[in-house]
């Protein structure tokens, strides 16, 4: 069966409309699909994106006009990026992505091994994602350390039991770490210590990177140690609780022979 079209424009898509992409996309049966200005829930964002990850026959990906709108769709998409290996278009106009969002999505652009065709107007890029843009062009088709530092972030962005990433003298430069910095800024991670010694890196960014990772675990130790305090309390209470009821000895002042004994 030749793969077809999907192409939908400034409409609101329901959760059966977008069932029927991913229907199509799993039967890899799209060659373009285009929602372009189109609105849906994050929660179909994701089941869409999950599906271009897979399909095999995807050339050409329209989302033009808003419809990546947040940095966890974002996300979404790189992690699609990944896994994906049959896009050679992809259009983002118009997308709020920013330096910080084409950070996110960068490592995933860098190693696509099939992404001929990318449009990234009118998307708040400034002078970051300009330097990441660049680093998409090699002048010898090359790809550098940097890229592949890019792709190690999105994995560790992921992880949730990698504590220790040691990067020391892999011939790295500011670029990776800023892509790291951006990475610790913006998304919950498990990383308690970045290693980026010997490598073309500025002290500033190591030492950001160095802070961020601090304070993550000092809240995290702070939230332990009110944990274990509730906890305390909560045992002290109970111990308490469970004791016999105490005898009071109570002398009316008047005579010191007379004694009343009660039970609380």
């Amino acid at each position: 069966m030749l793969a077809g079209s999907i192409q939908i424009s400034g409409e609101t898509l329901s959760s059966a409309e977008v069932k029927d992409i991913c229907e199509s996309l799993r039967a890899h049966s799209v060659r373009l699909l285009s929602l372009r200005g189109c609105h849906l829930s994050d929660r179909d964002f994701g089941r869409i994106s999950r599906h271009v990850a897979e399909c095999q026959s995807l050339a050409q990906l329209n989302l033009n006009l808003g419809v990546v709108s947040t940095l966890a769709r974002v996300q979404q998409l790189a992690e699609a990026l990944v896994t994906n290996r049959s896009i050679h278009s992809l259009f983002l106009h118009g997308s709020p992505l920013t330096d910080s969002g084409l950070a996110v999505l960068n490592p995933a652009l860098s190693l696509h091994p099939s992404l001929i065709s990318l449009d990234l107007g009118d998307c708040v890029l400034g002078d970051e994602a300009i330097n990441l843009i660049c680093g998409l062009l090699p002048p010898d088709g090359a790809k550098s350390g940097d890229h592949i530092a890019g792709m190690l972030a999105v994995a560790v962005a992921s992880s949730r039991t990698l504590e220790v990433v040691d990067l020391e003298g892999t011939g790295l430069t500011n670029q990776s770490a800023q892509i790291f910095l951006d990475m610790v800024q913006n998304y919950p991670t498990s990383m308690r210590s970045l290693i980026l010694a010997e490598n073309n890196i500025s002290l500033e960014l190591q030492q950001q990177i160095s802070d961020l990772l601090s304070e993550g675990e000092e809240e995290e130790d702070n939230d332990n140690e009110d944990q274990e305090d509730s906890e305390r309390e909560k045992d002290i209470w109970i111990n308490q609780s469970n004791q016999a009821s105490p005898t009071i000895l109570m002398s009316t002042g008047l005579e010191d022979s007379l004694l009343a004994e009660t039970e609380m």
